[in-house]
C-alpha cells in the first residue's frame, strides 16, 4: 500500500531559491522523472521517449508541501496507482526524505494518450493487470487539506482578467529548452514561471506578525502549501504566454492565488492553479500569521469571483 520506488536523487544548491530551500519547479521536475518511473513499472518504458508510441497526459496536479528540502538533502520517490479509468487514471507520488518522512506529495490525473496528436485511447490489459498491483490508498498526509478537489471548468482567458483587474506576473515565450520530447512545454515550466513572477505581485516585503515597537522585524519569506494545478492546453517552443494573478482569500495564517498562464495572442488559458501560500520566518523556519492590518489589505485586494 506505500507504493514502489520510481526515483532517488538529491537537492542540489543551484535548485534552491532566496528562502534558502528548493523551489517549487524542482519539486515538479523531480514529480515528471517519477511519473516516467512509474510509467515503466506500469509497462510504458518509453511513455517519455522520442520514440514512445503512447505517453501519460497530465491533466492536474494536487501538490503539498509537508517538508523543506535544503542544498545536500537526499530524496527518493513512491508511486502507485489510486484509481483507473478507461483512459485516464489517478496517481500518486510521494517524495521524501533520507529519514523516509514524506517531504511533498503529488496526485496526479493523467490521460493515456497518443503521444504525438494527444489523443486519449483506453488502457490494454498488460497495463491494468499492472495497475492492480501498484494499487494505493491516498494518505492523510497527502489529502487535500485547503483546496477543493471536485471537478472544476476553468474560467481562465485574458478578457475575464482585464476584467478582474488581476495582475501581470509574467509575460515571455516558451524557449525549446523549455520543451519536452514532443515539442510541448514541460509541466514545472508553468509552476516556475509563477515563481519567478510572485514577487511583482506580493511586492518587495511578504507581510509578517504584530511587532513591538521595541522588537527588531523578523526576516520573513513566503512558501506554498498546497497547489491545484489544471493544465488545460501545452504551448510549444516558441509560443506566447502570460501571467496574471490575484488574490482569492485570506485569514491569519494563509493567503489564496488564483495564477493563469494565458496565450496573449488568443487569450486562451494554457493553465491555471489554485495556490495557498504562507508567510515564513526564514530564521526560525516556520509559518507565522500575518496582521490584522496586512489581512485586511489582502482581503481588500481579492476581487469576488475570481477562481480557477
Amino acid at each position: 500500500m506505500s507504493g514502489v520506488e520510481v526515483w532517488s536523487g538529491g537537492v542540489n544548491t543551484w535548485e534552491c531559491d532566496e528562502m534558502g530551500h528548493m523551489n517549487v519547479r524542482f519539486w515538479v521536475a523531480k514529480a515528471q522523472e517519477g511519473l516516467a518511473g512509474l510509467a515503466a513499472r506500469l509497462g510504458m518504458p518509453r511513455a517519455f521517449a522520442a520514440d514512445g508510441e503512447s505517453t501519460l497526459i497530465v491533466r492536474e496536479q494536487h501538490i503539498r508541501f509537508l517538508r523543506e528540502a535544503k542544498p545536500g538533502a537526499s530524496l527518493h520517490m513512491t508511486g502507485g496507482v489510486i484509481e483507473m479509468g478507461e483512459c485516464d487514471a489517478r496517481l500518486l507520488l510521494v517524495i521524501r526524505h533520507l529519514d523516509g518522512h514524506p517531504a511533498a506529495t503529488f496526485q496526479l490525473r493523467v490521460d493515456h494518450a497518443t503521444a504525438r496528436e494527444l489523443r486519449p485511447f483506453p488502457w490494454p490489459a498488460r497495463i491494468l493487470d499492472q495497475a492492480r498491483a501498484l494499487a494505493v490508498e491516498v494518505p492523510p498526509y497527502a489529502a487535500a487539506r485547503s483546496i477543493d478537489l471536485s471537478p472544476v471548468t476553468s474560467t481562465a482567458s485574458l478578457p475575464r482578467a482585464h476584467e478582474l483587474g488581476l495582475k501581470r506576473i509574467g509575460l515571455g515565450v516558451v524557449g525549446p529548452a523549455e520543451c519536452d520530447v514532443f515539442g510541448r512545454m514541460r509541466p514545472e515550466i508553468f509552476i516556475g514561471r509563477v515563481s519567478d513572477g510572485v514577487g511583482r505581485l506580493f511586492g518587495d516585503v511578504r507581510p509578517g506578525p504584530e511587532v513591538a515597537q521595541d522588537q527588531p522585524a523578523p526576516r520573513i519569506g513566503g512558501a506554498v502549501l498546497e497547489y491545484r494545478v489544471l493544465h488545460l492546453a501545452w504551448p510549444e517552443a516558441g509560443d506566447g504566454v502570460e501571467l496574471r494573478s490575484g488574490f482569492a482569500g485570506c485569514d491569519a495564517r494563509t493567503r489564496r492565488v488564483m495564477h493563469w498562464m494565458l496565450d496573449p495572442q488568443t487569450g486562451q488559458a494554457w493553465a491555471s492553479a489554485e495556490a495557498v501560500v504562507v508567510s515564513f520566518d526564514l530564521d526560525l523556519r516556520k509559518v507565522v500569521d500575518i496582521s490584522p492590518q496586512a489581512q485586511d489589505a489582502f482581503r481588500a485586494a481579492s476581487p469576488p469571483g475570481l477562481a480557477l
